[in-house]
């Protein structure tokens, strides 16, 4: 099952995605795809729907972002080896982690904006887990129990502001629509997170190619990891590392400039398109 919110930003209605790739209309079912409509008895609910039984959405609709209301947006950094290796670092003994702020969560296809003062804005494209059931100290082996599904994340990062400006990642990684995450959210029946392609091109060019099979901590770690520290809730999100082709990593390095469009796809979970504008 592929979930959507569609329409106006900050006013997006919740959706899926019908056997013919349209949207359609759930706000008359749920209130939003958030909360308790992410954990097991709420998927259900939907699944049991005829899809055909709901309106269509308007054409052209705008994707928001997929999940609404989200908690906590937690990242997972230096999670592929061949990335770790780009960036000269090492690979962790354990999941290096921080936070993006939910602020700067956007839908696919919105204008990515280039912090005032950033030189050095990136691009990475990332498997995004989304949390369906209130987890905390959960066991790796029940962690995927705890999870609703699947979606892309384009982790965009200020490295001058992430490396440079002393404290932690944070600080590069939360600016306002630094987090597009959508088209979809696929339920987790529908993806085997084990060797999932992951692509993204910046004006054309494509400068990520990797799989998620190079992941040093796979998911279900992770969400045993994480919960460990923390209650992850209905709706929180996961983003999990990026594989190779970063711009800090280039040689020279290359970063974002206005005028530039990014497209972000993983296999099965859709593709977003980005136009890059000054903030």
């Amino acid at each position: 099952m592929k979930l959507v919110r569609f329409g106006a930003a900050g006013a997006e209605k919740p959706g899926l995605i019908d056997a013919d790739g349209k949207i359609r209309d759930l706000s008359g079912v749920v209130p939003d795809i958030a909360g308790e409509v992410l954990g097991r008895a709420g998927l259900e609910r939907l699944r049991a729907i005829d899809p055909n039984s709901l309106p269509l959405a308007p054409e052209g609709s705008r994707y928001g972002a997929c999940i609404g209301r989200v908690g906590n947006f937690i990242a997972v950094g230096l999670n592929y080896a061949d990335h770790a290796a780009e960036s000269g670092m090492a690979v962790p003994s354990e999941p290096v982690l921080f936070n993006k702020a939910p602020s700067c969560i956007v839908g696919p296809d919105d204008t990515v904006l280039i912090p005032r003062g950033s030189e050095k804005t990136d691009w990475e494209v990332e498997l995004a887990v989304v949390i369906g059931e209130r987890a905390s100290y959960v066991s790796e082996a029940e962690a995927l129990d705890y999870v609703a599904g699947y979606c892309v994340c384009n982790d965009v990062s200020e490295r001058a502001y992430q490396i440079e400006r002393g404290g932690q990642w944070t600080k590069g990684k939360g600016c306002p629509t630094f987090g597009p995450i959508g088209p979809w959210l696929v339920t987790k029946d529908e993806v085997d997170t084990s060797d999932l392609a992951m692509k993204l091109s910046v004006n054309g060019e494509l400068v990520q190619n990797g799989s998620s099979n190079t992941m040093v901590f796979k998911v279900p770690f992770l969400v045993h990891y994480i919960s460990q520290f923390m209650i992850l809730e209905p709706g929180d999100i996961i983003t999990t590392g990026t594989p190779p082709g970063v711009g800090m990593g280039m040689k020279p390095p290359r970063y974002l400039k206005p005028g530039d469009r990014m497209e972000v796809s993983i296999a099965g979970l859709g593709v977003q398109r980005q136009a890059v504008a000054a903030g």
